[in-house]
């Protein structure tokens, strides 16, 4: 027993964890957590409390991270559409994209030439559907292999996330149009970044599987907190005792009510433990 016994500490990854901005932007080859984190965590989890990290990537694209960040508690995965247990390897809660969803996602495809896609269906190497500079990007941040289709609907199901890259512009003309859709109450889409556009089936995000995650744990939303910088955060941020954000954070996020930390040598997490610290 200590202090963070009964306690759930969930945090996204990207941008809160780790300068990925900076990958992507080419200015560095890799970020990885500061040793102020690691010993932050370790020392949370050694105190009883339970870590897991709340990611929107997909299996075969956080395999390698999630070695560099300790945890005891089974892992958020495709922006809440998975529960991943890397302790036995096995996935204790999935939530696919239905059969139309391929086809209906495709229909933007079409109509932005300019918009590529990452369809994440478990495979090792990350389908891909019309490629871009994102794209390219984002596959060379996650150090993941490349499979790419003519179309999305040529993707073997089951697919738990589709993200759709490009620029901002297109993006947000893409999110206008699946909104106006009669289908686009169906699906949560969200941004998970100025780049970077999601689509999981309705219910899979982030606060939703963390709060299955708690009631797998036997603890109760009074103890838990999450941190997260993205709009696709907001859901987690919510549902928790206490929602906190980095000093980068969108500013949807900080509009939510999120507590803000500091942002210096990207040690958010780290300030995150310390408040906790004091309040248990």
């Amino acid at each position: 027993m200590g202090k963070f016994t009964g306690v759930l500490l969930c945090s996204d990854y990207d941008n809160t964890i780790v300068d990925t901005a900076a990958v992507m932007r080419g200015e560095i080859e890799e970020s990885l957590p500061g040793e102020r984190t690691i010993k932050a965590v370790e020392y949370f989890m050694a105190e009883g409390g339970r870590f897991a990290a709340a990611t929107g990537r997909a299996l075969a694209a956080f395999v390698r991270q999630a070695k560099t960040i300790p945890m005891n508690a089974p892992a958020v995965l495709y922006n809440g559409a998975a529960l991943y247990d890397f302790s036995t390897e096995a996935y204790l809660e999935t939530n696919y994209l239905d059969e139309k969803a391929m086809e209906r996602a495709q229909e933007v495809l079409d109509r932005w030439s300019g918009i590529g896609a990452e369809a994440y269906n478990n495979a090792l190497d990350i389908p891909t559907v019309q490629p871009n500079a994102v794209t390219r990007r984002h596959q060379h941040m996650a150090h993941t292999g490349v499979q790419e289709f003519p179309r999305l609907t040529d993707i073997p199901a089951p697919i738990g996330k589709l993200l759709l890259e490009g620029e901002r512009e297109l993006l947000q003309q893409a999110f206008d149009y699946m909104h106006a859709q009669p289908w686009g109450k169906d699906y949560e889409i969200i941004f998970s970044g100025a780049t970077l556009l999601e689509m999981t089936a309705k219910g899979s995000n982030k606060g939703n599987m963390v709060k299955v995650l708690a009631q797998r744990l036997g603890v109760s939303m009074e103890h838990v907190y999450c941190i997260g910088d993205e709009t696709n955060d907001i859901s987690m941020l919510l549902v928790s005792k206490e929602g906190f954000a980095p000093a980068n954070c969108a500013q949807a996020v900080k509009d939510c009510g999120a507590t803000i930390v500091s942002d210096k040598n990207h040690d958010a997490l780290a300030d995150v433990i310390d408040i906790l610290d004091r309040y248990y």
